[in-house]
């Protein structure tokens, strides 16, 4: 039986990424994905925990597994190399994490999404634009081709790469991903599987990070990037699994309306 690995980077638990970019990807161009964050996490140092989706000015969606652990946090909006100096980067610290109260660590229950409340309003520009989410209970035909996007782990056994990555990935629908020989009785009806060709993945670090989605022309965002085999970020049959974010519009809505 394959264990589950939840998709955060080196310092929280491990995912994995595809080939020597977003397992399978090619560099973005600069910033071809403005909602995009980097989530980062404070130990002397800031690193690359995560990643998320700026869903308000002053809020971003991601994965709870990937702030479910006491610490400091800030995210990084408009960023291209998180080593470098890009010059259009915002840097914000996080106020306030809330949790989905179903949330209880076990990845195979689901339930893997939070948001985050920022410090301050993040400035919209073109560097810095707003996620669309997708509509509350919107689903994905088999083999409907997204884009995983993330800093993560373009190897199994790699490390955060430097650059946003980009990958085309083709959604594996419920009823395909729910089989014995696929993640069988590991996924829920709340979850969106895409890849599982062996070639293209999310990895380690692209955890919370969106899987966006095309529809008439705009990108929604359908998913937050939650878990892999641990066997290998790009096992094949074994699709990368984000939380299916139409699942949770409510949820999402009522936590940011009441705070």
């Amino acid at each position: 039986m394959l264990r589950l690995v939840i998709l955060a980077s080196l310092a929280l638990l491990g995912l994995c990424a595809v080939d020597e970019r977003v397992i399978g990807g090619t560099e973005a161009n600069r910033n071809a994905w403005p909602w995009q964050v980097s989530l980062q996490g404070y130990a002397h140092y800031w690193y690359h925990t995560c990643g998320g989706t700026l869903i308000r000015n002053r809020w971003v969606l991601t994965a709870a597994h990937c702030v479910d652990r006491s610490g400091t946090y800030r995210v990084v909006l408009g960023d291209h190399n998180i080593y470098e100096t890009d010059g259009t980067e915002q840097y914000i610290f996080v106020q306030d994490i809330i949790l989905h109260e179903g949330w209880n660590g076990d990845l195979s229950v689901g339930n893997d999404i939070a948001v985050l409340y920022l410090e301050k309003d993040a400035v919209l520009n073109q560097y810095v634009q707003l996620g669309t989410l997708a509509e509350a209970g919107a689903t994905l035909p088999n083999n409907f081709v997204c884009y995983v996007t993330g800093w993560g782990y373009t190897r199994n056994g790699g490390t955060v790469n430097p650059t946003l990555q980009q990958a085309p990935i083709k959604v594996v629908a419920y009823n395909v991903c729910s089989q014995p020989e696929w993640w069988g009785y590991y996924v829920t009806s709340n979850m969106v599987c895409a890849g599982g060709d062996g070639i293209i993945a999310g990895c380690q670090g692209d955890s919370g990070g969106p899987l966006n989605c095309q529809h008439n022309g705009i990108f929604y965002v359908h998913g937050a990037t939650s878990f892999v085999a641990a066997a290998g970020c790009d096992t094949y049959m074994k699709p990368t699994v984000w939380t299916r974010v139409s699942s949770y519009i409510n949820w999402i809505n009522d936590k940011i309306a009441f705070h």
